[in-house]
């Protein structure tokens, strides 16, 4: 049965006889809303494929950004804007993105990203200024067909994870795009110029071109573009979206807005880096979890990433590629993981950690199998640990068998290290 039947199936197991205190679903709801808003620490900008984080701060206006006017805003038809900041000072929930002093207004944001935009008309605009998240949107039309555009500024530690995630291609072993490159400028910038698509599995012809600047001082410069005049639910109304790379590019690196990013703060320092060593696996980012959890079956690892709570690796035993995919959940629901992990084939370890393993065929690939160990912990923790005969969940199988055992995944699911360091 496949993995979401069987979570459908313990819902309506665990819905039978149920009756619902509101009072501690709100409680566990906004528990939960703080803890992924603290993981991505930004707004999510425009249904890419690799979410980008926009970390929007507070600081103080340097230069004059001169301001414009718009034909009226009609956000339906352009990419939506990431939700509003609340704001910093006291009381302020720090996980929240920060905003500037307003001293640079959304207007003068447009008449920048107008000036900066290689001719043609740009209308149905949205803008905001340093008192919100800086961000600018419009649907801009060449002459070759409208296309939504969109460009958001804030700051971020460039030392840190958060920029080198930023600025580095996804693997196309489970991402689908066309290109992807990061280059670094004179000053010692980085730009990722990505094209790929609004839909992974591209099942809409929708394509969505990225540039993403990081600079030394922490300036955090992202602009997208699509080949449609909303990034989701209409036609596609040209082959590709209207900026060349070049001049993404150029929209992203220009001192226009300078101004603006002055307004905001500098980010935190970024020290998951420093601190994931002295931490419990389940603390610790995914990726990093996951790395030192194989290091010691001594098979090579041709390539990993991930993003907070998930992290995946390639393998490689020399027969054939093998994907590893990791997810750790804290989850709040238990009555409805408690009927996941209810029924046949659940077994339960001394310490209460329930167990569920899985071997079948994977629901995408041809002849992919995927063998999985699913486990949740009497605290609430969840660990999946899963495995293919692929690098790629959506091609087709490289090897008959995945490179890790059943008993292997049980291995990295249940080690001890997932607990809480005081346990």
């Amino acid at each position: 049965m496949p993995l979401e039947d069987e979570l459908g199936e313990a819902l309506r197991r665990a819905g039978n006889g149920f009756t619902a205190d509101r009072a501690a679903l709100v409680d566990a709801g906004e528990r939960r809303g703080r803890r992924l808003v603290a993981r991505r620490r930004a707004a999510v900008i425009g249904g890419s494929a690799l979410a980008l984080a926009v970390v929007a701060t507070t600081g103080a206006y340097t230069g004059g950004l001169l301001g414009g006017s718009d034909g009226g805003p009609r956000p339906e038809l352009v990419a939506a804007p990431p939700a509003p900041s609340r704001g910093s000072g006291p009381g302020a929930d720090p996980a929240m993105p920060r905003t500037g002093t307003g001293a640079v207004t959304g207007q003068q944001l447009l008449a920048v990203f107008r000036e900066l935009l290689p001719g043609g008309k740009l209308t149905d605009t949205t803008a905001r200024g340093t008192g919100e998240p800086p961000y600018v949107s419009g649907v801009y039309d060449d002459g070759k067909g409208r296309a939504a555009v969109s460009l958001s500024l804030s700051r971020v530690d460039p030392h840190g994870s958060n920029a080198r995630e930023l600025t580095e291609c996804g693997d196309k072993n489970l991402q689908e795009y066309d290109d992807c490159t990061t280059e670094q400028l004179a000053d010692g910038s980085k730009v990722l110029l990505h094209q790929g698509y609004e839909y992974p599995d591209r099942r809409v012809d929708t394509k969505l071109w990225r540039a993403v600047l990081v600079t030394p001082r922490g300036y955090l410069v992202q602009a997208s573009e699509w080949n449609a005049p909303a990034e989701k639910g209409v036609p596609v109304s040209r082959p590709n979206p209207p900026l060349t790379m070049a001049q993404l590019k150029t929209l992203v690196a220009s001192d226009k807005w300078h101004p603006a990013l002055d307004d905001l703060p500098p980010a935190e320092r970024d020290a998951a880096g420093d601190t994931e060593a002295a931490t419990a696996l389940r603390d610790r980012r995914a990726e990093v979890a996951l790395k030192g959890l194989l290091i010691p079956y001594g098979i090579a690892i041709l390539s990993q990433g991930g993003q907070n709570e998930h992290g995946y690796a390639v393998l490689d035993d020399g027969q054939g590629k093998s994907l590893v995919q990791l997810s750790v959940q804290e989850t709040d629901n238990t009555a409805i993981f408690t009927a996941l992990f209810s029924g046949p084939g659940v077994t339960t370890q001394p310490d209460g950690t329930k167990v569920r393993v899985r071997q079948g065929a994977a629901e995408k690939g041809k002849g992919v199998v995927e063998w999985s160990v699913d486990t949740l912990r009497e605290d609430g923790l969840r660990v999946l640990v899963s495995a293919y005969n692929t690098a790629n969940q959506t091609g087709t199988a490289t090897r008959e068998t995945p490179a890790l055992t059943v008993e292997q995944l049980k291995e990295i699911a249940l080690t001890p290290g997932w607990n809480r360091l005081h346990n």
